[in-house]
C-alpha cells in the first residue's frame, strides 16, 4: 500500500494505542462501548410504530401459531420474531427492552469497523471510522428499531472480517470456508438482503491476487451457505409479493439514496459524499488489494437494489441498506484522514505539521458529528417514527379518560402498518376493561400480521349496550366513516382529543 494511506502518525492513534494497550481490541472495545451509550440514550423515548409493531405482534404468538404466519408472510424476518419471542418472555415488551439488543448491535458494529480500518488501512482511520459510525444517522436510527437491522448490521461487519481474515491469510484449508459459509447463511437468516453481502465479498475475491487459490474455496462455501440458507431463500423469493407496496411509495428518489440512506440531512450529506469522495481517490490512488471489498460494500448492494427495483420489482427502501452504513462512516474516515495529510503536507504550514495532524482530523469529526446531531436527536424524540407515531400517546389518553365497560373502535381506513388498532397490542394496558367491538378475528388466530377487524355498522350489536364509545382516527379532511356509524346509531361526540397525528373521540348516548 502506498505512503497515501499506510503512514502511521503518532499522534493521535498510536498515543491511544499506546494507553489501551498494542492490540485494537481494546480501542475497538472502547469505541464500541461509546457507540452503545451514545445509541442507547434515548432510544426509548420514541412511540412503537408499525413495522415494529409487526416485530411485537409476531414475537408474542405462541411458537406453533408463528410459523403458521411465517409459511405466508414475513418469513425473511423469521429469525429476528424468534429471537424476540424469548426476549420479550425475559424482559418484557417496553420500548427500552425491545430496542435494547439494537442498541447493543450497534457497539458490536462500531467496534468492527474499527477493527476493520485498522486491518485494511491504518490505526487513524480506524478511529475516524469509529467515531463516525457512532454519530452517523443511519446508526443512530437502527439503534432505536425494534427491527432485525441492526443486528445484521453487526453480522455484515464482523463476517467481513472474517473474509478478509482468510483472504489475507490465504487459507486454504476447507475447514475455515465451511464456517464462513455457515455465517453466511446465518446472516441471511438474520434478513434475506444480506445475500447482497456474498456477491460483495465474490467481487473481491475476483480481484484478488489470491483468487485462483481461493476462489474454488469460497466456491465451497457458497455452496453451504445456499443449502444452509434454502428455507429462507425458497420462502423469501416466494413472498416478494409482500414488498410490492414499494412500487406505490417512491422510495427510489435522489433524496432517499443520497440524503437519507446514511446522513439524515442534507448538510451532513454534502460533507459526508465529499469526503467520501476524498476517500474512495485516496484508496485507490493506494492500490490497496482491498479497495474494491471496501467500495464494492459501499456501491454494489445499493446498485443491485436500484436496478431490481427498475427492472424487475420494487425492492428498494433505505433501511435494507442498513448494513452499508458502517463501511460509509469508513470512507468518511479515510477521507478525514487524507484530507489531514494533504493539509499537513502543505510547505507553508510545515512547521505546524505535528499540530494539524490531530487538529485537522479532530475539527472534522466534530463538524460532522455536529452536522448529525440535529437528525440525531429528532430521532430521539416522541413522535420521530413513521412520520409521526403516536401509538403510546393516544394509548396514555385512553388510559387517562376511559372507564372499564366502555367500547372502542379504531379507524380501519388506513393501512394496517399505521392503523391505530395497534396501539391495544403494543400497550394493552391502557385497554384493560374496554370493549373492542368491532374486532372479528385476532391475529393470533390467523397465518396473517393483523387482527380482522369488522366495521362499526356490522358491529351494532356488540354496541347496543354501550352508552360510552371512544373512537381513534387519524386526522383527515372530512367526518370520519366510523363516527358517521356511531351517529346513525344514536351516539353524539361530545370531546375531541387531538394527541399528534391521532385524534381521540369520546361519544356517548342517552340510556333509553
Amino acid at each position: 500500500m502506498s505512503n497515501v494511506l499506510a503512514e502511521r502518525p503518532v499522534a493521535p492513534g498510536r498515543v491511544l494505542a499506546r494507553r489501551f494497550g498494542h492490540g485494537i481490541g481494546p480501542l475497538a472495545a472502547g469505541l464500541g462501548l461509546l457507540g452503545w451509550i451514545v445509541n442507547f440514550a434515548g432510544s426509548w423515548i420514541p412511540s412503537f410504530w408499525g413495522d415494529e409493531a409487526a416485530s411485537i405482534m409476531s414475537a408474542e404468538r405462541p411458537l406453533a401459531t408463528l410459523w403458521g404466519e411465517l409459511g405466508r408472510i414475513d418469513a425473511v424476518h423469521g429469525a429476528y420474531y424468534v429471537f424476540l419471542h424469548f426476549w420479550i418472555s425475559l424482559f418484557g415488551a417496553s420500548e427500552l427492552s425491545v430496542r435494547f439488543p439494537s442498541t447493543i448491535a450497534v457497539g458490536v458494529a462500531v467496534a468492527g469497523i474499527v477493527v476493520l480500518g485498522d486491518r485494511l488501512i491504518n490505526r487513524r482511520v480506524a478511529i475516524l471510522a469509529g467515531l463516525v459510525c457512532v454519530v452517523l444517522p443511519r446508526i443512530s436510527y437502527m439503534s432505536a428499531e425494534g427491527r432485525s437491522y441492526a443486528i445484521g448490521t453487526a453480522v455484515a461487519v464482523w463476517l467481513t472480517i472474517f473474509f478478509v481474515t482468510l483472504l489475507s491469510r490465504r487459507v486454504t484449508r476447507l475447514l475455515p470456508w465451511i464456517a464462513y459459509g455457515l455465517a453466511l447463511a446465518a446472516s441471511i437468516y438474520v434478513f434475506f438482503y444480506f445475500v447482497l453481502i456474498a456477491g460483495v465479498h465474490g467481487l473481491a475475491l475476483l480481484a484478488s491476487p489470491a483468487r485462483r487459490v481461493l476462489l474454488r474455496r469460497w466456491f465451497a462455501a457458497l455452496g453451504v451457505s445456499v443449502f444452509a440458507a434454502a428455507p429462507i431463500l425458497i420462502y423469501g423469493l416466494a413472498q416478494h409479493g409482500q414488498i410490492t407496496f414499494l412500487a406505490h411509495r417512491g422510495y427510489a428518489t435522489f433524496d432517499r439514496i443520497v440524503i437519507v440512506q446514511w446522513f439524515g440531512n442534507p448538510w451532513l450529506a454534502t460533507a459526508g459524499w465529499a469526503l467520501i469522495v476524498v476517500g474512495i481517490v485516496a484508496l485507490v490512488r493506494s492500490r490497496s488489494e482491498h479497495r474494491v471489498l471496501l467500495i464494492g460494500w459501499l456501491l454494489l448492494p445499493t446498485l443491485a437494489l436500484l436496478i431490481g427495483n427498475t427492472f424487475v420489482a420494487p425492492m428498494y427502501t433505505v433501511r435494507y441498506l442498513s448494513f452499508c452504513a458502517p463501511v460509509a462512516a469508513l470512507f468518511v474516515g479515510i477521507g478525514i484522514d487524507a484530507v489531514t495529510r494533504r493539509l499537513s503536507a502543505i510547505r507553508s504550514l510545515h512547521a505546524a505539521a505535528p499540530v494539524l495532524r490531530t487538529a485537522i482530523p479532530a475539527a472534522l469529526v466534530i463538524l460532522v458529528a455536529a452536522l448529525a446531531a440535529h437528525t440525531d436527536l429528532q430521532q430521539r424524540t416522541p413522535f420521530a417514527k413513521d412520520g409521526g407515531s403516536d401509538l403510546r400517546q393516544v394509548s396514555e389518553v385512553v388510559a387517562a379518560n376511559a372507564h372499564p365497560g366502555d367500547a372502542i373502535v379504531f379507524d380501519e381506513t388506513t393501512r394496517p402498518s399505521r392503523a391505530p388498532r395497534l396501539g391495544i397490542h403494543l400497550y394493552p394496558n391502557a385497554y384493560v376493561g374496554l370493549a373492542d367491538v368491532t374486532l372479528a378475528t385476532p391475529y393470533a388466530q390467523r397465518s396473517a400480521l393483523w387482527d380482522k377487524a369488522a366495521t362499526v355498522g356490522q358491529s351494532s350489536g356488540a354496541l347496543a349496550s354501550k352508552n360510552t364509545v371512544w373512537d381513534l382516527e387519524l386526522k383527515a379532511h372530512g367526518t370520519p366513516t366510523n363516527i358517521v356509524e356511531l351517529q346513525r346509531l344514536g351516539f353524539t361526540v361530545i370531546r375531541e382529543i387531538p394527541v399528534h397525528r391521532t385524534v381521540v373521540y369520546e361519544l356517548t348516548r342517552e340510556t333509553p
